[in-house]
């Protein structure tokens, strides 16, 4: 009875098919390594994110006079408040961190090159939701980091000739931040954000899953079919969308062998993120500043506003420039170049294991001004950090510069045929 049940559904709502082509029966690469695991890790965080995120609204007051008191009353009354809220703050951080190494990941091994030059750019669009998100959901504890600092930002379109002070209007929705500004932020940090992520975090996964996963020595294997002898072939059976297609060449299904992986990786992760969420939930001032545990007071600014660590390197950026209306032009700027990556690099080798030295000094370079500018962006604006700030701000676009004239003509290595490891 079950199974003709579950027959009767699959006919109308192939799940089982899905859950196969998706899942259990994809061919995956046989040599996936440590730098794989960060895509189900931000999966995992999603899920937290959206879960502690539900429970915390339902007690939370998305009001000018109720907010900082009601999360107050969350950490102090609400049975296990506390945790659900260190929770939500600790995981955005994660989120972050997850998202970078996975980023970090893709500019290694050449993921956003053809023909995945798409699947690169759902990613990005998920980061730059991803950042929108966490600077809506940063104003709602309505702390005073969080008012100053949504005061600072918002402040910037108003540099935005003849349209300025109007968008500057409309986004805070009052003519000072207040509680409007807190409560459409609100409105769009628990369902507009939210919706926007979850469908391109799918619309990323179908594209992964249509042009196939990349690996570290970014050979395919995916070959053209009738290419290859019938005993070369893997000896495993994927799902009948990959095999018609093609001759599947060195790869295994992501169940159960991805799955066991990954799931050793969540575990290490969660540990990890476990003894942050009990022992060290506010990152020393990181995760969140001393300033954000007084109610917002327009009267009374912090001495020093800088944002949370993730939006650091880009806040840099915008620090760094004298003119505001030119550093808002660069931050976004500074986005905007790695939505372009696929265009920018146009050599035919993806992994940096077959890539030129000037290629690994290059990215190497940009790693190092990347988190030099997050660095920075966590510290109070001085002559000497500027200077500094400036500096690796060249090296970040120099990148983007530098790659476009190498890449053309990059001394390579040979690239295998086959994944060999």
């Amino acid at each position: 009875m079950i199974a003709n049940f579950m027959a009767w559904i699959e006919k109308r709502l192939p799940l089982m098919d899905a859950m196969n082509k998706h899942a259990a029966q994809y061919p995956a690469p046989k040599n996936f390594n440590f730098w794989y695991v960060f895509g189900i890790l931000a999966s995992v965080v999603l899920v937290n994110q959206i879960l502690t995120g539900i429970w915390l609204t339902m007690s939370y007051e998305p009001t000018g006079e109720g907010a900082f008191a009601s999360i107050e009353y969350i950490m102090r009354d609400v049975d296990y408040g506390w945790l659900l809220r260190y929770m939500h703050s600790t995981g955005a951080s994660a989120f972050f961190i997850v998202v970078y190494m996975h980023m970090f990941r893709g500019m290694m091994y050449g993921s956003y090159q053809k023909p995945r030059e798409l699947l690169w750019i759902f990613g990005m669009l998920i980061f730059l939701v991803l950042m929108a998100e966490a600077f809506m959901g940063y104003l709602l504890p309505w702390g005073n980091m969080s008012y100053w600092g949504a005061q600072v930002i918002i402040s910037l379109f108003g540099a935005i000739p003849i349209i300025g002070d109007d968008l500057t209007l409309w986004i805070r929705g009052d003519y000072v931040i207040s509680g409007a500004t807190l409560n459409r932020f609100f409105a769009l940090h628990v369902i507009a954000m939210p919706l926007v992520l979850v469908i391109l975090v799918f619309l990323h996964i179908l594209a992964l899953h249509e042009v196939g996963s990349n690996n570290p020595e970014g050979t395919d294997i995916k070959k053209k079919k009738g290419s290859i002898k019938p005993e070369e072939l893997s000896k495993f059976t994927f799902h009948k969308q990959y095999s018609e297609k093609y001759d599947i060449v060195d790869a295994i299904p992501f169940h159960p062998y991805y799955t066991v992986k990954d799931l050793v990786a969540v575990v290490i992760f969660l540990i990890v993120f476990c003894w942050v969420l009990f022992f060290a939930p506010e990152g020393g001032g990181y995760f969140i500043e001393a300033p954000n545990f007084e109610p917002a007071n327009n009267l009374k600014t912090p001495e020093h506003i800088v944002p949370v660590w993730y939006f650091g390197p880009f806040f840099t950026i915008l620090r760094v420039v004298p003119d505001k209306l030119l550093g808002m032009i660069t931050m976004f700027a500074a986005i905007g170049v790695l939505f372009a990556l696929p265009w920018f690099d146009r050599g035919t080798v993806k992994s940096l294991r077959f890539r030129s030295k000037a290629h690994m000094i290059n990215l190497t370079q940009f790693v190092i001004c990347f988190v030099a500018l997050g660095v920075l962006g966590t510290m109070a604006g001085t002559e000497l950090t500027n200077f500094i700030g400036r500096i690796a701000t060249l090296g970040y676009f120099g990148f983007f510069v530098a790659i476009w004239f190498y890449s053309k003509n990059e001394k390579t290595k040979p690239v295998p045929e086959r994944v060999s490891g």
